[in-house]
């Protein structure tokens, strides 16, 4: 079987070995973490193997210096199963003073108390999601990113993805073990996923025991409100008539929190412009599962429910574009926020550079009315940013799952690009 290779990552890790004594890769598990640091590491330490680890324990009590004396660099997978570890190779950078020296993944974030030291100045910090369509194949990347940051006054490409195949892709995910199989087979790799987080992860994490039936119901829960910036009272709301008497706004949280740990959540924070007016922004984050088939996992649908529902489809389209949108932005030195107001003006995603440019995304799947309604939305809120104070957006985009052409209208300047076409 053929293992599909994340691009971006690939050339994001080169750049951050020749510039740390470490690089952590954090990630959910599944998402190719251990698969892309193999192909960059001259020795392995494979901690997820039980006999490995105790002998790797034994030895960095013993001997630091022969624990961690394989070639450089020397991946350490799963690395938070020793916490000791992280004390142990930021002491070797120190002594070495050398970079490119290791590669630590991981699928959960141990606590901070756990670490006597900071990583500041020797570890550098990479965010593996699963895959974007441009990494996967589905994306021709014929539109960049990067280049609709110059404002081109013009930009045509062909899509090639129709309506059924973005039902497809939302249900699969970008797992890489799933890409390239067939269909039936590539769609049961994020239910296989959705059983391992509820009924071994949320536990494994910390060792706390957590009923699954209970992490089952908030993951359904959160799945319903996906992209929308819904409260712990909202989400208590939707579980309270179907567990216990114990069940309170805290243990949500908690829960929820460990989900965070494990990578399955990404929540996306808000944006915070000069605006002309005084406009009270909204600053809770949006929620958002970092792959959208974990949703379509959760609720137990599948493509033809996506195209009877198309109203349904959009809000899980639109977790896709936020995965593949995080992805691209994180290759250009950016992230990806959310915009809302008190007076319900809302913008999807606004990208923002570390060197100030940013760029406004309104995600619809299609169909003129729907691209006028974003085209609106986005002028709105151009409009309201005061650019006297802040740079004016470099681009305002329209992101859609159809449409045969990517293209900038004439009439106000907005990229409306099908994600078919999109890449960094």
């Amino acid at each position: 079987m053929k293992w599909y290779r994340h691009r971006i990552m690939d050339d994001l890790l080169i750049k951050k070995l020749q510039a740390r004594g470490a690089v952590l890769i954090e990630g959910p598990k599944w998402c190719g973490k251990t698969t892309t640091a193999e192909e960059f590491a001259a020795s392995k330490i494979m901690l997820s193997r039980p006999d490995v680890k105790e002998h790797f324990k034994n030895m960095l009590e013993i001997d630091t210096d022969t624990a961690l004396a394989g070639n450089p660099p020397m991946l350490i997978d799963e690395w938070q199963t020793v916490p000791k570890l992280w004390d142990a190779v930021r002491y070797t950078i120190d002594h070495r003073r050398k970079m490119g020296q290791f590669i630590l993944t991981g699928s959960a974030v141990p606590n901070k108390e756990e670490r006597e030291h900071s990583g500041t100045g020797r570890f550098a910090w990479l965010t593996m999601r699963p895959m974007s369509l441009f990494e996967s194949g589905e994306s021709n990347g014929s539109v960049s990113l990067n280049n609709l940051f110059t404002s081109p006054e013009k930009i045509l490409a062909k899509n090639d993805l129709k309506l059924q195949d973005i039902a497809f892709l939302i249900c699969r995910g970008g797992w890489p073990m799933a890409v390239g199989l067939p269909k039936e087979e590539a769609l049961e790799q994020a239910f296989d996923y959705y059983d391992a987080v509820t009924k071994e992860d949320v536990t494994k994490v910390d060792g706390v025991k957590r009923t699954s039936e209970r992490v089952q119901r908030l993951m359904r829960s959160y799945a319903r409100h996906q992209g929308t910036q819904a409260s712990i009272a909202t989400l208590y709301e939707d579980l309270k008539n179907n567990d216990s008497a114990t069940l309170n706004e805290d243990t949500i949280s908690s829960y929820l929190e460990v989900l965070r740990k494990i990578f399955v959540v990404e929540d996306m924070p808000a944006w915070n412009p000069n605006l002309r007016s005084k406009t009270a922004i909204r600053t809770s984050d949006t929620r958002y599962f970092v792959d959208p088939s974990i949703a379509i996992a959760a609720l137990g649908m599948g493509p033809a429910d996506l195209m009877n529902d198309l109203n349904t489809m959009g809000f899980f389209f639109e977790v896709l574009c936020v995965r593949d949108l995080r992805v691209y932005a994180e290759a250009l030195n950016g992230k990806v926020y959310h915009y809302r107001d008190k007076n319900g003006l809302e913008c999807d995603a606004v990208i923002h550079l570390r060197n100030g440019q940013y760029g406004l995304i309104e995600i619809k799947l299609g169909g003129q009315s729907l691209i006028n309604d974003g085209a609106n939305t986005l002028n709105l809120l151009g409009n309201q940013i005061d650019t006297t104070r802040m740079n004016a957006p470099a681009f305002k985009m329209i992101l859609t799952a159809t449409g045969e052409y990517a293209y900038r209208r004439p009439e106000d300047g907005i990229y409306v690009v099908p994600v078919g076409c999109l890449k960094h």
